[in-house]
């Protein structure tokens, strides 16, 4: 039983469309959440989670016209969290999560998640060599205006 008081048996079709790993034959019984739940337990509003859905990064089940999330649409909002902090796109997200559906080894996403965080590192080290270099400028500058102000008799404040 979930919080809705229900039992969820997805059929195979089902659990395609959800990104689930299943067999034919298999079913799931999962905790649903609905969308204020699962905001509230993120730490993020009902409308982000619409936002992802929209994008087609979830794909939650609805009983009736209440949208419901599963156990699985958590931890994938967890990930578009984690990737979106990291600074990806939500088109490299999406191939990511994706990549899971094709690959039940995982190996090929973990490949692509290296290829990914490799490049994200490349483009943050040259981020910080360039803020660091506009640092030392300003602190340049700073300096220089400080000692001009002070060769006139005026206090830098």
């Amino acid at each position: 039983m979930n919080d809705f008081g229900l039992k969820v048996t997805l059929g195979a079709e089902g659990a395609r469309k959800r990104h689930a790993l299943l067999e034919d034959d298999i079913t799931v019984t999962d905790k649903l959440y609905s969308v204020s739940q699962l905001a509230q337990d993120l730490g993020v509003t009902p409308r982000a989670i619409r936002f992802y859905e929209d994008k087609g990064l979830l794909l939650p089940q609805r009983m009736g016209k209440t949208r419901v999330y599963t156990h699985r649409d958590r931890v994938r909002m967890i990930l578009i969290l984690r990737g979106k902090r990291m600074g990806f796109s939500l088109r490299e997200i999406k191939e990511f999560l994706d990549l899971y559906v094709v690959d039940h080894t995982q190996v090929e996403q973990m490949h692509h998640l290296l290829k990914k965080v490799r490049g994200r590192i490349t483009l943050l080290e040259d981020q910080l060599q360039a803020v660091q270099q506009s640092l030392t400028e300003l602190r340049n500058m700073e300096r220089i205006s400080i000692e001009s102000l002070k060769a006139k008799g005026i206090s830098a404040a």
